[in-house]
């Protein structure tokens, strides 16, 4: 199944249990919405998420999302030769070898950390290219950032970048909040990314919204959130 099929399913109680009584449940074509994520962890069955690109024809890793083994990192098939482009250290942006799928390397727009061990390696998905933001010759990346914040922020938000004369670009934080949200309120947002991010990651702006702009399968908007911050 592809993510929007699985988001729709979940939404209907006779659909969602006969998702839970599928032994083997292959989701790929797309990345999983983090709050269909968590709903399909508990999951009785086996639930993978799969990673590929179009240039590979088919997926070429794989990653359990349910159940005791559930992991953020990827294993890559056999035969499937994986390395970094533009690296530093274990993270860079993807380049995928695996000739019996695809002639070419293949350069993503994926940025990943990989860890390697005696006997194999894996893989897990940082953020991607253009949800990167440029702040004082820092790489900060969009998705991590909101990784590290979901479990100390209970409304619905997102992490976004506007233009900045000092920085050239900042981060700025984007929530859900049916008020204009009273000066104390952000505050007491700003002291949770402070004690929750290093000190380069935390956004400039905390920016009240009444909805997080979402796409039709659930993912953020991530143009329409970046021209909301623009216009704050």
């Amino acid at each position: 199944m592809v993510p929007s099929q699985v988001f729709g399913s979940l939404q209907v109680p006779a659909e969602r249990e006969k998702l839970r009584q599928i032994r083997q449940l292959i989701i790929g074509g797309g990345a999983i919405p983090q709050d269909v994520e968590s709903q399909l962890r508990s999951f009785p069955k086996a639930v993978w998420s799969t990673y590929g690109m179009t240039e590979t024809l088919s997926h070429i890793a794989l990653r359990r999302i349910s159940g005791k083994d559930a992991s953020q990192w990827y294993s890559p098939f056999r035969g499937v030769e994986l390395s970094l482009f533009n690296g530093q250290g274990n993270i860079g942006q993807l380049v995928i070898n695996a000739p019996h799928v695809c002639p070419e390397e293949l350069v993503t727009n994926d940025i990943v950390e990989i860890r390697r061990d005696s006997t194999n390696y894996q893989f897990r998905i940082i953020g991607r290219t253009d949800n990167v933001i440029c702040s004082g010759g820092i790489k900060l990346h969009i998705e991590e950032i909101e990784e590290q914040l979901r479990p100390h922020l209970p409304r619905p938000f997102c992490i976004s970048k506007k233009e900045d004369e000092k920085f050239g670009e900042v981060a700025v934080l984007l929530i859900e909040h049916q008020s204009s949200a009273a000066s104390e309120c952000k505050e007491a947002i700003l002291d949770i990314c402070r004690k929750t991010l290093p000190a380069y990651s935390v956004p400039k702006e905390i920016i009240s919204v009444s909805q997080i702009p979402l796409t039709g399968t659930g993912k953020i908007d991530r143009a329409t959130a970046q021209n909301l911050a623009k216009k704050q």
